[in-house]
């Protein structure tokens, strides 16, 4: 079991270096399902491969322009000892209840991650107004609502592996006056930060399998560094569709009902063909002033 890890890592990284999402919320559950991890070995080791490839893709990220640094720090004033209070916690239930507890949480988190996805679509079919790359400086009421999605996502995040791209991206897409490229650079750089913290707390914990680790960040590293090139050339309601296809599918994942593989099969399928449709649509509009004359 090598290459297959590697090449997990390859997709769940062009997917977070694209979207800003997807990373715990789809390699958690594979590594349960798929390769038959524990699940508490699984977050752990999820979560510092994540400080490793976000780590790059934040770089990558903040080259392109795409990142608002002020923001990323004040949310990681709280994040950061709140994910290694979720740290704690998590260890405590798998030792004292075992993997029932973590199954629990996992369904709580499919269904917040449903919720958003079908916020999302509904959002992107609303007409609202275009959003500026003008400087976004942070006022009082900005630095508070960072603080609190901070103080709740860093705790998420150390608990279950889920919601770096999840929850604060989400989040600060609907909190901040943000392009939704930049919010995926944003929390690129946040999440490489918070996981290192959560990450170096399961580490101690013993939760984490390096030897993973290192198969799933040869896969992740170039995926997301090939990824994140694309951010910028998708139109921002594309985008928005694309991480609402991701809460989609990692909820129905996460879920793990009868026919759950299926109905994500379908759902991916679905999803190629709208966005192969919008892209043959594209060219023909931009082809039909050429005929014209």
């Amino acid at each position: 079991m090598g290459w297959e890890l590697a090449l997990a890592g390859l997709l769940v990284g062009a997917l977070v270096g694209l979207t800003g999402m997807g990373g715990g919320s789809l390699m958690t559950p594979l590594l349960v399902i798929v390769f038959g991890f524990d699940p508490t070995v699984a977050i752990g080791t999820d979560i510092a491969h994540g400080a490793i490839f976000k780590t790059v893709g934040g770089i990558r990220h903040r080259r392109l322009g795409t990142v608002h640094a002020r923001l990323s720090a004040w949310m990681f004033m709280t994040s950061a000892p709140m994910s290694l209070v979720g740290v704690w916690l998590a260890t405590w239930l798998e030792r004292k209840y075992g993997a029932g507890a973590q199954s629990t949480m996992g369904k709580v988190l499919a269904v917040g991650l449903l919720l958003g996805a079908v916020g999302l679509i509904a959002k992107s079919f609303v007409h609202y107004e275009e959003r500026s790359d003008a400087p976004f400086l942070l006022t009082r009421r900005d630095r508070i609502a960072a603080l609190a999605i901070g103080f709740f996502g860093g705790f998420i995040v150390g608990l279950t592996s889920v919601g770096t791209g999840v929850f604060f991206g989400l989040t600060m897409l609907i909190v901040f006056p943000l392009r939704a490229a930049k919010i995926v650079g944003t929390d690129i750089v946040h999440a490489a930060a918070l996981l290192w913290v959560a990450g170096m707390g399961h580490f101690v914990a013993g939760n984490v399998d390096m030897r993973t680790v290192g198969w799933l960040a040869l896969g992740s590293v170039p995926g997301v560094l090939l990824a994140s090139q694309f951010t910028l050339r998708v139109p921002e309601r594309v985008l928005r569709l694309v991480l609402a296809s991701v809460l989609l599918l990692s909820g129905i994942k996460l879920l793990d009902f009868s026919g759950a593989n299926w109905a994500i099969a379908a759902g991916a399928v679905l999803a190629v063909l709208c966005f192969g449709a919008w892209a043959l649509i594209g060219r023909l509009r931009a082809a039909r002033p050429e005929t014209a004359s």
